[in-house]
């Protein structure tokens, strides 16, 4: 398999995802998950001249010889009271699409919608209301959509997706080719065990975000630093003869300013501890590239 992760790794640190791609590859890593899960109206990928930032994406990787294998698209509830802006939500969907397209990227994962007080028929019939506004740019740039599962804790008494039954249950409500699965082995490991899940998921599974936990959070954390089996999920991943990456998603790891998934209580008077130094940063980020190494040649796994 392919080693991958985010660039939403560095998303504290650099400002550009040039930037962030080239502090990936002094890591070790090769290959990309270009997260647009944040984009905002200032975005770069946002502004009428958005192409020529996916050239300088496309060109930079190029020079470093690296590879765009996955993406995010925007983190917005479509379904939240909260959400300011509907349109520029959907706007900036469409627009990570185009991007996939322009960068070979085969999918972007997007998040279900949630509310308090849906049905699961509810959510099932506005969930695919919403899926289908990216349905006529997903068949004209071939991109698929990945729908990925989360967890009660997340969710509380909201319903969502988290099991393998619920999310194939989902594509198959709305019956289209290009609508697919990204399994997130964290929050699996919030609701316990992974191998059925997983194994269930068969060909729909084409992405994983790989991060651990310790079962009562949603941490993104390295592996090894939660209570998550490793062999079980990469067996469950050698069993169905899963084609995709190993897309890494620990985010969380060392704990970022303003970062997922802890609130810090603030401390007026100082707060110069309050962001990991840079270099801290860049070793974990190494380590969490020879983990993923460990893990997948342990199996004979990972890519020459």
């Amino acid at each position: 398999m392919k080693i991958a992760t985010t660039t939403a790794d560095f998303g504290a640190y650099y400002s550009t995802d040039t930037d962030r791609i080239r502090a990936l590859h002094r890591a070790g890593f090769r290959y990309i998950d270009l997260s647009m899960y944040a984009l905002s109206p200032q975005s770069p990928l946002m502004q009428d001249n958005w192409r020529e930032e996916v050239q300088r994406l496309r060109e930079t990787a190029q020079e470093l010889g690296m590879e765009f294998v996955q993406a995010h698209s925007p983190g917005g509830n479509f379904l939240s009271p909260k959400l300011a802006d509907p349109s520029f939500l959907e706007h900036s969907i469409l627009r990570s699409i185009q991007v996939c397209a322009l960068l070979g990227i085969p999918h972007t994962v997007l998040h279900f919608g949630f509310a308090s007080g849906l049905s699961k028929e509810q959510s099932f019939e506005q969930n695919r209301t919403f899926c289908q506004k990216f349905l006529p740019l997903m068949e004209e740039t071939g991109v698929c959509l990945l729908m990925e599962n989360s967890c009660q804790v997340n969710m509380g008494d909201k319903y969502y997706p988290n099991s393998a039954a619920d999310l194939l249950e989902f594509l198959s409500f709305v019956g289209h080719p290009q609508l697919h699965i990204c399994w997130d082995t964290g929050h699996a490991n919030c609701e316990g065990h992974q191998y059925e899940q997983i194994t269930a998921l068969g060909k729909e599974l084409y992405a994983i975000h790989y991060n651990d936990n310790h079962g009562t959070a949603d941490e993104h954390l390295m592996p090894y630093l939660g209570t998550m089996s490793n062999d079980e999920v990469i067996t469950a991943l050698t069993d169905i003869g899963y084609q995709g990456c190993f897309t890494l998603e620990c985010t969380a790891t060392l704990l970022k300013k303003r970062g997922w998934p802890y609130k810090r209580r603030p401390f007026a008077q100082d707060e110069r501890l309050i962001q990991p130094p840079l270099l801290l940063m860049e070793q974990m980020e190494s380590t969490l590239y020879h983990t993923a190494v460990h893990l997948l040649s342990s199996y004979g796994l990972q890519e020459p």
